[in-house]
C-alpha cells in the first residue's frame, strides 16, 4: 500500500509545484504587462522618454493579474509620484510609486520669455485687453487626503509618521477618503494598505486598547477632585469607549468599567 501511495503523492506534489509555477509566470508577465504600460502613459503625459521613468518596485506579496482589458492609468493625487493603475477585468487595482527626470518647465501658452522682449515693446496679447485673465487655467478645488507612506499592515495602530497629506481634485475624491490625522487617532487598520494608496473610513476601526488576561488600570472618581486607582484583570477584549468586565485579582470581586486608553479603565 505505501509503495502505491508513493507515485500518488509525487504526482500531488508535482501538480502543486507546477500550479505554483505558473501562477508566479502570469504574475510576473502581468507585472511586467503593467510596468510597459505605465511607462508609455507617463512618457506621453510628461513628455519623457520611457527608459527615464524609475517605478519602485512593489510588495512581494502582491501578485499582479493578467488584465483582460486595457489598463486605466492616472494619477490620483496632486503629487505626480504616486500612480493609479486600475483593471476592469478582473476587477483590481494597484498605487505604484515612480520617479520622473526633472524637466524644465515650459512655458504657458501666449507667454513670452523676457529675455527676447525689446526695451519698451509689450508682451500683452493683441487681440486681449491688458490685465485680462483670459486664457489664464483656472486653479480646481482640491481636498486634502491620508495615504500611507508605506506598506501597513492590518492590525497596525496608526502613528502620524506612517501617513502623508496629499492633495486631490474635489470633483473626482472619494467621500470616504480620511481628511485628517485626527481620523486616525487611537485606530488600527482592517485590512492591508500598500504605500501610495489612500487610507478610507472603512480601512480602520477603533484600537484594541485592553486585552484579556492583561492588567488594567482601573479609576474611580474625579482626577481634578478625589480619584482611586487598582490594578484589574482584563476578563474580555476591549476597544476605545467599550465596556469590559475587570477582575480584583485579590477577592476576585468583578466589576465593569469604560476603556479609556491602552490598558486603562474608568468605572461606570
Amino acid at each position: 500500500m505505501q509503495i502505491l501511495c508513493l507515485p500518488i503523492i509525487w504526482l500531488f506534489l508535482t501538480g502543486l509545484m507546477a500550479a505554483a509555477h505558473a501562477q508566479t509566470a502570469a504574475s510576473s508577465e502581468g507585472l511586467s504587462k503593467m510596468h510597459l504600460q505605465v511607462r508609455q502613459w507617463l512618457a506621453q503625459t510628461h513628455s519623457v522618454s520611457p527608459a527615464d521613468v524609475s517605478i519602485a518596485p512593489l510588495d512581494e506579496r502582491l501578485k499582479v493579474q493578467l488584465c483582460d482589458k486595457p489598463l486605466q492609468v492616472d494619477h490620483p493625487f496632486a503629487s505626480k509620484q504616486t500612480v493609479r493603475v486600475r483593471c476592469s477585468e478582473p476587477n483590481w487595482q494597484l498605487f505604484v510609486q515612480v520617479s520622473l527626470p526633472a524637466t524644465s518647465p515650459s512655458p504657458a501658452p501666449g507667454t513670452v520669455n523676457a529675455s527676447s522682449v525689446s526695451p519698451g515693446s509689450s508682451n500683452a496679447s493683441p487681440s486681449s485687453p491688458a490685465g485680462s485673465n483670459a486664457g489664464t487655467p483656472q486653479q480646481k478645488p482640491t481636498r486634502t487626503t491620508l495615504i500611507a507612506k508605506r506598506l501597513l499592515q492590518r492590525g497596525t495602530l496608526l502613528q502620524a509618521d506612517m501617513l502623508e497629506e496629499a492633495q486631490v481634485q474635489s470633483a473626482n475624491v472619494d467621500t470616504q477618503l480620511l481628511t485628517s490625522f485626527k481620523d486616525v487617532q487611537q485606530a488600527e487598520l482592517t485590512r492591508d494598505i500598500p504605500a501610495g494608496q489612500p487610507l478610507r473610513i472603512s480601512d480602520i476601526r477603533r484600537a484594541l486598547m485592553v486585552r484579556q488576561g492583561q492588567v488594567v488600570m482601573f479609576s474611580v472618581g474625579e482626577r481634578n477632585e478625589f480619584q482611586i486607582s487598582i490594578r484589574m484583570e482584563a476578563m474580555q477584549d476591549g476597544r476605545m469607549g467599550e465596556q469590559v468586565k475587570l477582575k480584583n485579582p485579590e477577592s476576585g470581586k468583578q466589576v465593569s468599567g469604560v476603556v479609556t486608553g491602552p490598558n486603562a479603565a474608568k468605572g461606570l
